[in-house]
């Protein structure tokens, strides 16, 4: 009876034992496993070190307000544009050549300036207006009109006219029919406000006249 109390007192012993290092070593055992699952990760593979992926990063573009990076000499520079046609040339330094500004005037030569004519003949105006005889001592005919006034007229070689009231300013233009050059030649009249003008034979086309004019002031002019 005592041995198989013993015996069975063992035979519980060692099952307690077996089952103690079974509860023991459960908890290890899913520990272990994950351990020889999952494999050790290396933070900086070699394979990293290798090409094509031991190359230098892309450089990352400057952002709004990061400085340009400063062009050396002779890089990115623009051919020089030639100036359009209407350009001025610019300056080139120690020259100092001035050039003419457009449109200006010089001044260095003084303007010439037209004599004034001299009055052929000068009467005296009777309120305002003038008489005229028209003596022809040529033998040719003399064709004649009062500007504004008459229409053109004949007068004969050898004979005279008289014309009358004539309002100054006044212009009378005279020539002879033959095409031949005409000698004017005015004078006062003794008469107060009239003129006479003799017509005659030129010698050159220098002496010749085509037309008078009387103003408002009594100057006779001839052209």
């Amino acid at each position: 009876m005592n041995n198989e109390s013993q015996k069975f007192r063992k035979s519980a012993e060692l099952l307690g034992a077996i089952c103690g290092g079974l509860l023991i070593s459960l908890p290890a055992i899913p520990h272990a496993l994950a351990q020889q699952s999952t494999p050790n990760l290396n933070p900086s593979p070699s394979i990293f070190s290798e090409p094509p992926y031991n190359r230098s990063q892309a450089p990352i573009p400057p952002g709004p307000s990061a400085r340009p990076r400063p062009v050396p000499r002779g890089e990115g520079q623009m051919s020089p544009v030639p100036p359009g046609p209407g350009a001025r040339p610019r300056p080139v330094p120690g020259d100092r050549t001035q050039q003419p500004s457009p449109g200006a005037v010089s001044t260095d030569q003084p303007q010439l300036l037209q004599p004034r004519q001299t009055p052929s003949a000068t009467i005296a105006l009777t309120n305002g207006t003038v008489n005229i005889k028209l003596v022809n001592d040529t033998a040719a005919n003399v064709t004649f009109q009062v500007i504004g006034d008459t229409a053109p007229r004949s007068l004969q070689g050898k004979s005279n006219v008289i014309l009358q009231g004539l309002k100054a300013p006044v212009t009378v233009t005279f020539e002879r029919e033959d095409r031949g050059q005409l000698l004017v030649t005015p004078q006062a009249s003794s008469e107060p406000g009239s003129l006479e003008v003799r017509f005659n034979e030129a010698t050159n086309a220098a002496q010749g006249r085509s037309a008078m004019r009387i103003e408002r002031n009594g100057s006779v002019f001839l052209n």
